[in-house]
Parts: C-alpha cells; sequence; structure tokens
C-alpha cells in the first residue's frame, strides 16, 4: 500500500546532535510563542496562532534520532473539519544518508482527503525546508512566519 502521509526529507552536513536540539527548540523554527516544554518524553505544549492552534504531547524521544508529537487537540476554523489535525502523529527522524545526514520529517494522517492538505503541506514544507533548516545550518530560524 502506497504511504500518502505528508513527508519532507532535509539532507543537512551538521551533526545528529545539532539537528536533534534544532527540532526540539519549537520556538526557535515554529513559533516564538509556543506553550509548554517542547523537548522531552510527556512534554506537553501547544503552538497557539489566535484563531487557529494545536496541542501536542511528544510520545517518542531517541536521542538524536527519532522524536514524535501526538496531536492532542487542534482548531483550524477555516477547515471543513476544525479539529482534522487531531489524532494524527508528527515525527522526526535522523539518519545518515551517505555522507550527510538526513531529518526525515512526516505528519502521519496529514493526507491527500484532508481539507487543510495543500495549505498544510504548503506550510510544513516552509516551516521544513526553511525556518528548520535555516535554525539546523546558521543558528536563525524563522518562526511565526506565513509560508
Amino acid at each position: 500500500m502506497e504511504n500518502r502521509d505528508f513527508s519532507v526529507t532535509l539532507l543537512l552536513d551538521q551533526s545528529p546532535q545539532e539537528i536533534f536540539n534544532a527540532v526540539k527548540n519549537v520556538r526557535a523554527w515554529w513559533s516564538a510563542t509556543a506553550k509548554g516544554n517542547t523537548a522531552n518524553l510527556h512534554d506537553e505544549f501547544m503552538v497557539d496562532f489566535g484563531s487557529h492552534w494545536w496541542a501536542f504531547k511528544i510520545v517518542e524521544v531517541v536521542i538524536n534520532e527519532k522524536m514524535v508529537w501526538q496531536v492532542s487537540g487542534s482548531y483550524m476554523p477555516w477547515n471543513g473539519n476544525v479539529h482534522e489535525w487531531t489524532d494524527t502523529t508528527v515525527h522526526f527522524e535522523i539518519f545518515r544518508a551517505g555522507v550527510q545526514m538526513a531529518l526525515r520529517f512526516t505528519h502521519r494522517g496529514l493526507v491527500p482527503e484532508f481539507s487543510c492538505f495543500k495549505g498544510c503541506s504548503k506550510g510544513w514544507t516552509g516551516y521544513m525546508n526553511v525556518s528548520l533548516k535555516n535554525l539546523i545550518v546558521t543558528g536563525i530560524g524563522a518562526p511565526d512566519y506565513a509560508y
């Protein structure tokens, strides 16, 4: 069966530790006003843009290799299903890819049938390819930017 979850892979020259530390620094690449803790197993946090928000619980951590967030709540008022992300999972996996390191981002459950798939995948692509990548490479992300 074909995997249709949204996914982006970055190839990087940084170490697994540098990549992992950037991923867990959500305020530096996604939302400077994120509430809660974003680094350890069982941490809970919320990304709140005022009119729309998402709540997460970190459900798996393998230091310098993997982090998984469970979406415990979501509210997107423009969307056909305002809670569409709830019960999906967000995966960050770090692994060697030839001479470089790779960071694979997968939002499991974010599939083409979702009302927000086009807009949400565009947003994730921007946050991964621009903000998180810049944070990893230069130390400066672009949180809260509308991608």
